[in-house]
């Protein structure tokens, strides 16, 4: 089989076969690659430092491996971290021994290294430390969870962004060029192109994929392929955003969506929901966050949110889709329009983290239980007075911590939605407790007295 101009077979992947092998072909990344930025620079001087490429897929990383290769004028070995263990790391590692006896460079470049465990990443370790080689990963995940803390000290992480829709356009132009020069005569309607750019989400690879497959698809009129909205339709029939289950985009829009209904925000809270519905999220995964939410961020504010959130989790159990999806859709929207309170998030954390710094306080006497006559005589619950005995249902100077903690307050309601209320009858009730208090030591000052 033989290459093409470009060094790569002709059954290659459009993508493959446009693979820019220059800073001029690159679609955006203007962050790093524009004038005076780091790896510019780096590939003006010729000069490449172990990094880790991290970002989405399809934009550019192992392009940019190429390139930086290419500009220092080193040997690119390339493994896929998906294929690759320790004996293809080792053998790199030989190749770049005698690479280096020549007086050549060698970059060792792996793909998706987040895959990589812990004896696969330590087998290259000590050949970068020693510059027997030049490590560059390419990695969706947060490299701060997915790769060892030796070798991150080693390598500098930058951080790659989705393509820009004008970036997506140039990307476009460019495959329309290469298909044409390669005898198939292309036309794209007007209306079929912000479609297939919002198809291509970001990646320039999957934009690429989906024209030459809408190239091989689209009628023949008159000599020319012509794609238009009913062909895009066919193609992307299907097709999901990028959502990687568990990966850094999961969490990422998990965080947006909490994010989005704290902040009091229907419309972005119900963009992220759809965003992560539409993208393969587990129904019943995000109504289980959407519970969380009900209680960390609207409280007692406002109850009901809880409700409506657990409704919307048992329609979902229930009835499946769409109608799942339509529940949580109305418990996301009335959570985000809901008065907000964390008071009870906030008591729950400062008190679990009192109790676990304070040790194990002893139960007040009066509170405990007495269900024999040596607990009774012990003088268990003795002094307990039953709230329901008193007006109003409450007892007056009452405590029911430990001494340690009877002075402090650890639940303080927000003046929002029936929070309000709620700090009202705190407030009567410690009136009450001080009236009582001051009435103990009235009596007790007459008794000295007397």
């Amino acid at each position: 089989m033989t290459d093409d101009a470009g060094g790569h077979a002709p059954t290659a992947p459009l993508a493959a076969r446009l693979r820019p092998e220059d800073l001029a072909g690159m679609a955006g990344q203007q962050h790093l690659l524009g004038p005076g930025r780091p790896l510019a620079g780096m590939i003006e001087r010729g000069r490449v430092h172990s990094m880790i490429l991290w970002g989405p897929p399809g934009t550019g990383k192992t392009t940019l491996a190429g390139i930086l290769a290419a500009a220092s004028g080193q040997r690119l070995v390339a493994l896929s971290a998906v294929m690759a263990g320790v004996k293809d790391v080792r053998a790199a590692v030989e190749q770049a021994r005698r690479d280096r006896e020549s007086d050549i460079g060698t970059i060792l470049f792996i793909d998706e290294v987040h895959r990589f465990n812990k004896a696969q990443q330590d087998a290259f370790l000590p050949f970068v430390e020693d510059g027997t080689l030049t490590f560059i990963g390419a990695t969706t995940e947060n490299p701060s969870f997915e790769v060892r803390s030796a070798l991150l000290s080693r390598a500098r992480v930058y951080r790659l962004r989705s393509l820009t829709e004008q970036d997506l356009q140039a990307v476009l132009e460019r495959g329309q060029e290469r298909l044409e020069a390669e005898g198939v005569p292309l036309d794209i309607a007007a209306d079929a192109i912000p479609r297939l750019l919002g198809a291509a989400d970001g990646d320039a690879r999957r934009l690429l994929n989906l024209l030459e497959l809408a190239a091989d698809l689209a009628p023949l009129r008159e000599g020319r392929r012509h794609i238009d909205a009913e062909v895009l339709a066919e193609v992307t029939a299907g097709d999901l955003r990028r959502f990687d289950k568990g990966g850094d985009a999961f969490y990422d829009q998990i965080s947006a969506l909490h994010k989005a209904v704290r902040g009091s925000s229907p419309d972005g809270a119900l963009y992220w929901l759809l965003r992560m519905l539409d993208g393969g999220a587990d129904p019943l995964y995000v109504a289980r966050r959407v519970v969380r939410m009900a209680s960390e961020d609207i409280g007692n504010a406002d109850p009901r949110g809880l409700a409506v959130a657990l409704d919307a989790w048992h329609v979902q159990e229930r009835l499946g889709s769409p109608e799942g999806e339509l529940a949580l859709a109305q418990a996301v929207v009335y959570l985000a329009c809901a008065p907000k309170s964390n008071a009870v998030y906030t008591a729950y954390d400062t008190l679990l983290e009192t109790i676990r710094a304070g040790g194990s306080l002893e139960v007040p006497v009066h509170l405990r239980n007495a269900p024999t006559r040596l607990l009774k005589e012990m003088g268990h619950g003795a002094e307990y007075r039953y709230a329901h005995d008193w007006p109003d249902a409450y007892v007056p100077g009452e405590s029911y911590v430990p001494p340690e903690l009877a002075s402090r307050r650890f639940y303080a309601p927000v003046d929002r939605g029936l929070e309000q209320r709620i700090a009202q009858k705190l407030a009567w009730m410690r009136e009450q407790d001080a009236a009582s208090a001051w009435q103990r030591w009235g009596n007790d000052g007459r008794d000295d007295e007397d």
